[in-house]
């Protein structure tokens, strides 16, 4: 159902069953899929596509301009993939040239109210983005990764898969997948085991991950100490996707038990 009130541009492909409610825009080059719900009050422009089964809340601005000054109205895109929620006052911006030219929302992300993804961003499958949470250009953010309320990410940073953020945490270094990280600026605190166990991954497996991660953050050269693993660690599914992560070209530093 489109609410008589709605604004959409006759350009716009809408798919059927989608529902947009009253006072909501729609402009010409915005796809939207089957079963998505727009809440009252949502602008939905530029080059953007939605696929299914999202839910839209209102007062969400999704697809316009990116905030970077180098942008001079170039054709860029935002994709959006399938069964997100998408709360009140939430904002998303598509990609620039400069980084890509898209921005990426994967499926059956959570965004809450007043959080904002910055041009260029790649946020990855089941995402929860808490409230007031702010991702600047360029961040790429992990499947099943956890962002705690009133954090920010500087840009560039990546957050590693299942890694968690704890709230009112400043997101200066990239954190390692399967992370625990807080602070003004940010500190690795150990292993997101809880979100381990909760993954239903094997204790073996969890207990050569904590393992691995100590004897990786002995000391402030994570090369070396890489270099000196016991072989057995990496056999380790876990432990080579942080060794990937570490030892891959990277514009930020790597986040450490150390202040």
């Amino acid at each position: 159902m489109i609410h008589k009130t709605a604004i959409i541009d006759s350009k716009a492909k809408i798919s059927s069953n989608v529902a947009i409610g009253a006072y909501s825009v729609v402009g010409p080059d915005v796809e939207i899929d089957e079963n998505t719900i727009i809440h009252s009050h949502v602008v939905i422009s530029g080059n953007t596509k939605i696929g299914k089964n999202n839910k839209i809340y209102s007062f969400a601005s999704i697809g316009n301009d990116p905030q970077d000054l180098k942008y001079n109205g170039e054709e860029t895109k935002l994709i959006i993939g399938n069964k997100n929620t998408i709360r009140e006052y939430v904002t998303i911006n598509p990609g620039t040239v400069g980084g890509g030219s898209e921005t990426i929302i994967g499926n059956n992300c959570l965004l809450m109210i007043s959080s904002h993804v910055a041009h260029d961003c790649l946020v990855e499958d089941n995402a929860v983005i808490a409230n007031n949470v702010a991702i600047a250009g360029h961040a790429q953010i992990g499947k099943n990764v956890i962002i705690g309320g009133n954090s920010a990410v500087q840009q560039f940073t990546r957050i590693g898969k299942m890694a968690m953020i704890g709230g009112m945490t400043g997101v200066l270094h990239d954190v390692i997948p399967y992370g625990l990280s807080t602070g003004n600026r940010n500190i690795l605190q150990g292993l997101n085991l809880i979100g381990l166990r909760r993954a239903k991954f094997e204790n073996e497996e969890i207990l050569g991950l904590n393992k691995a991660y100590k004897e990786i953050f002995a000391t402030k050269s994570l090369t070396e100490n890489i270099s000196k693993l016991n072989g057995s660690f990496r056999n380790s599914v876990l432990v080579k996707e942080v060794i990937e992560f570490i030892t891959k070209d990277k514009k930020r530093s790597i986040c450490t038990p150390f202040s």
